[in-house]
């Protein structure tokens, strides 16, 4: 586990941009949200495809945008709901740490351990060359593992705390994969949102 953090919150993470705050939201405001967020979202399990397979998205997810913007991953297409009082709430305090505007977010529901997001980079086209990444965890912990793309040597993980803040930037999602893995541990559930800006 690696997890050594610098005065403005960066980790220590080479050929990356990571910071993380593991308390940007006080446990009660957190707590406050994680409860909107689970009964206000109309999840949905999409399918997804990979390698010519068909398979059930394995958590429950929602996208949230400004008007008319869409996106997709892994054959999946949205077409994004308009912001919630809530999630603008959270959006407006997370701009003003990150330091840049966001037009999406894709919230994503992890019911159990066995809910997981696999080895991937946030490098779509539509988020520009070198997107920057919000993710918001509320609810149980999970371990968040990143991986370089040639430097075997070079893996991490570490825990995503209730109310926490991790950010992602210049050439991380070119240089590094990252997941969410599956755990047999007996856990509750999280929701995590992640804010991105659709530029194409």
């Amino acid at each position: 586990m690696h997890n050594k953090l610098f005065p403005d919150n960066s980790l220590d993470i080479p050929d990356a941009a990571v910071q993380y705050d593991g308390g940007f939201f006080a446990f009660a405001k957190a707590n406050s949200f994680y409860t909107a967020l689970l009964e206000e979202t109309p999840w949905k399990q999409n399918k997804i495809t990979l390698f010519g397979k068909t398979y059930d998205e394995p958590r429950l997810t929602q996208l949230y945008g400004d008007a008319g913007i869409s996106y997709g991953y892994s054959g999946i297409s949205y077409e994004a709901l308009p912001w919630t009082p809530t999630l603008q709430e959270i959006k407006n305090k997370v701009e003003t740490k990150a330091g840049t505007s966001f037009n999406i977010c894709l919230v994503n529901r992890y019911r159990d351990g066995q809910d997981s997001n696999g080895w991937h980079a946030d490098d779509e086209a539509e988020l520009g060359e070198n997107p920057v990444i919000a993710s918001v965890s509320f609810g149980e912990e999970r371990f968040f593992h990143l991986k370089h793309n040639t430097n075997p040597a070079w893996r991490y993980k570490f825990i995503l705390e209730h109310g926490s803040l991790l950010v992602m930037a210049g050439n991380t999602q070119h240089t590094y994969k990252h997941q969410i893995a599956k755990t047999k541990k007996a856990i509750g559930e999280r929701i995590n949102l992640t804010f991105r800006k659709v530029v194409k």
